[in-house]
């Protein structure tokens, strides 16, 4: 959810804040993967200017669209994803979109976001951090609409939207499974959040359905991007014996340490193949582009509604990525047997029995979740060694 990102300097936060500021002199966004400066395009209203005021677009009307990033687009993951989604609906639309690109998770976010609301008809956030900061501004700005990626707050003109990635977590659970020698995995997790904690018990659950004895080990990196940090993170655990990693970050970092030490692993959000081919496994990856194209084109016919959309298999949202050259045709064919039921709405993994790490029994015999208490995990499953951070 993502999501994202860990916090950055106020020496980098001041220095975007003033160049989105700069962008009301008249710049203009003319590739669609603009810059802080080329984001917004307004000043702040003066003290005798209501920001409620703002007019929506007129139905029929060209809306005036704007995307906040936690990152870059060159992540190779996340962002990179989004990057594709804003592309993809530019041109279904055939209009131009303004993005701000490493904004944090911070205070500047909701600064960056005012400004946007005084000149956009509807603004995606496109991180789960941003959460009570587009919440605050859609509270201000009644005639904006707002678009939060994996939240769960809403207001008569703020809705969210994501996907049942978990059930891709499985996916790549089952090839992991399948692949290692040493029934010993490796998660490298971002942030100790519900989107963490449930694709974490996913990828055990989906590993589990083809080996009984692996177990899966757990490192916290608390960031969503710093290659560095996932390295060593990934290291630590191939390290302590593990052979097969998935890695929950927007870089590849995870993925290029476990091809240096001849493991194989998967990352995140997109197919990351070309880091290390012969190295990869696979993972969950997003397709937000026909769901902005949507939701934009509601505005325009005055059909926006502020709904809590999550997204799947059925839809398109979620998606595997291709599994690796080094993956054997019946590993393959698992995985795809598998998404096919996904694909159809056959199935739910998180259907009982299933305990917890003490043995507690959390989902009983032929009970299954529901969405909204996957959305809310806070416990780790039987076969998971680690634990989650207060």
């Amino acid at each position: 959810m993502k999501k994202r990102k860990s916090f950055w300097s106020a020496s980098l936060a001041l220095v975007m804040m003033m160049a989105v500021v700069l962008s009301a002199c008249g710049k203009s966004n003319d590739s669609g993967n603009a810059s802080p400066s080329a984001s917004a395009s307004s000043a702040s209203p003066s003290a005798s200017e209501s920001p409620s005021a703002s007019p929506s677009a007129p139905a029929g009307k060209t809306p005036r669209v704007a995307f906040v990033y936690i990152g870059p687009p060159g992540d190779g993951g996340w962002t990179y994803q989004h990057d594709l989604g804003v592309k993809y609906m530019e041109k279904e639309l055939g209009m131009k979109a303004d993005t701000v690109e490493n904004v944090p998770e911070s205070a500047d976010a909701e600064r960056i976001i005012t400004e946007l609301a005084q000149n956009h008809d509807i603004i995606f956030t496109t991180s789960f951090g941003y959460m009570d900061y587009t919440l605050n501004v859609a509270k201000k700005f009644p005639n904006v609409k707002f678009e939060h990626a994996g939240g769960y707050k809403t207001n008569d003109n703020m809705a969210t939207y994501f996907g049942k990635n978990w059930e891709a977590s499985y996916l790549s659970g089952i090839a992991a499974g399948k692949m290692t020698k040493k029934n010993h995995l490796g998660y490298v997790a971002a942030f100790p959040i519900p989107e963490l904690i449930y694709n974490i018990n996913a990828f055990t659950l989906g590993a589990q359905s083809v080996n009984k004895d692996v177990k899966v080990d757990i490192v916290w990196t608390n960031t969503w991007f710093d290659p560095t940090t996932e390295r060593n993170a990934a290291i630590s655990l191939l390290d302590k014996g593990a052979d097969v990693l998935i890695a929950y970050q927007d870089s590849p970092a995870s993925l290029q340490a476990a091809n240096e030490r001849g493991a194989m692993a998967g990352g995140n959000d997109s197919d990351m193949t070309r880091y290390a081919p012969k190295a990869y496994l696979t993972n969950p990856v997003w397709n937000w582009g026909p769901y902005y194209a949507k939701k934009v084109k509601a505005l325009t016919d005055g059909t926006w509604t502020n709904e809590q959309y999550l997204g799947s298999f059925k839809d398109g949202m979620v998606d595997i990525a291709p599994l690796g050259e080094s993956i054997p045709d019946d590993v393959k064919k698992l995985v795809e047997d598998q998404k096919a039921k996904f694909v159809a709405g056959e199935d739910n993994i998180f259907t009982g029995p299933i305990v917890d790490q003490s043995g507690a029994e959390k989902v009983a015999s032929g009970q299954s979740l529901t969405d909204a208490e996957i959305l809310e995990m806070n416990w780790l499953v039987k076969g998971v060694e680690g634990t989650i951070p207060k």
